[in-house]
């Protein structure tokens, strides 16, 4: 009896030897960045048919390759709203992104004119500036007229009302800077990478972005109405080109919050420490940082008193989105005292940027380059 309880002690804190010095390990996992990817329409809503090809299809085929990319990125959990050709009403995307505590929502689609209009638009949700803006959104949203009880679903919502619009937008505006963000990665990346023409960054009216609580964009690839873009988005190495330029907008913005995150964090005693034990000022003589303050779609004028004092500002407008800097140094060390000075001017989101030859870069990329003391 007695070797018995003996044994059972040995057993149990060998137990814990092995599998309780485990537990500390997993609470210290990084949470992965969750992005659902919503491939619009599907089922027996086969979205716009222009030139005889299927909207649905086409979107379904980009998230796929979306998702591949992004599945073997450690970095990331990627959720879909459809992987096949499935109906999924509207208000159930939205309930899947929030379910999955999603960090961003993206959904894909094709759009469609009655002329030879064309280029590539994304959308966030907002007032319409102007009626083509509507009709883009009217024509995605009708989609719930195909739902079977879709006047509850979406509470008297009129697909067909510019009034119904306005009560959409106010649950977006928390996350409206960052939507801007993707939204500006996402068309310049179709600019500059792919050379397809650029639309814009646009804001309207979207159901499917109404029911979600994170930063979410609607990317319409193109049109398939016109006879050339249509043909490039229906082939393979057109989903794949576009789909290729979506994902590296995603990791190009995913990368932006971490370096955010890391410059902007709360000062601890550590943060002190490492920053008193630098050897002189940190130089990259190759490299250009300034000090992100302030983003949206307003074009302000760059004086002092309109950002509260501050001097030393530039302006650079990226689609619809103008972003707002203070200061431009190679000097790292000075670029954090500026983003000091930011914050002490009420600016508390400031976070310091990156660029080599005029184009931006990440932070952690430039930080990798060599420097030179002084």
């Amino acid at each position: 009896m007695k070797r018995n309880i003996v044994y059972s002690i040995f057993l149990g804190g060998l137990i814990f030897i092995l599998f309780g010095f485990q537990l500390p390990k997993t609470s210290q996992v990084e949470k992965k960045f969750v992005v659902v990817l919503d491939a619009g329409h599907g089922g027996h809503d086969s979205g716009n048919r222009g030139n005889g090809y299927k909207e649905k299809e086409i979107a379904l085929n980009v998230v796929l390759a979306i998702g591949a990319v992004l599945e073997k990125d450690p970095r990331f959990e990627v959720v879909y709203t459809r992987k096949t050709d499935e109906f999924i009403e509207l208000h159930e995307r939205g309930k899947i992104a929030n379910k999955a505590n999603a960090d961003l929502f993206v959904s894909v689609h094709c759009n469609s004119h009655r002329s030879q209009a064309y280029g590539t638009e994304t959308f966030v949700l907002g007032l319409h500036a102007n009626d083509e803006n509507f009709n883009v959104a009217k024509n995605e949203n009708s989609v719930i007229l195909l739902e079977d009880n879709y006047e509850a679903n979406y509470d008297g919502f009129d697909p067909n009302s510019p009034e119904s619009i306005i009560g959409l937008t106010l649950m977006q505006e928390e996350y409206l800077d960052q939507s801007l963000t993707l939204a500006s990665f996402v068309q310049n990346r179709f600019k500059k990478s792919l050379e397809r023409k650029s639309r814009g960054v646009k804001q309207a009216g979207f159901v499917v972005l109404h029911q979600t609580y994170m930063p979410s964009v609607l990317i319409e690839l193109g049109f398939l109405t016109n006879n050339g873009e249509g043909k490039y988005l229906n082939s393979k190495n057109g989903q794949e080109q576009m789909a290729k330029s979506i994902t590296t907008s995603i990791v190009d913005y995913k990368e932006s919050l971490d370096a955010i995150y890391y410059v902007a964090k709360p000062k601890t005693p550590e943060v002190v420490n490492v920053t008193a034990q630098m050897d002189g000022d940190k130089v990259y003589e190759d490299v250009i940082f300034k000090v992100q303050i302030a983003a949206g779609s307003t074009d302000i004028e760059l004086e002092p008193f309109n950002f509260n004092g501050l001097d030393q500002l530039s302006r650079i407008k990226a689609g619809d989105l103008y972003k707002y800097y203070f200061g431009s140094t190679s000097n790292y060390t000075l670029i954090q005292e500026l983003r000091e000075i930011a914050v002490g001017k009420g600016f508390d989101s400031s976070f310091v940027v990156a660029f080599r030859n005029n184009e931006s870069i990440p932070l952690t990329e430039a930080l990798k380059a060599n420097t030179s003391s002084n």
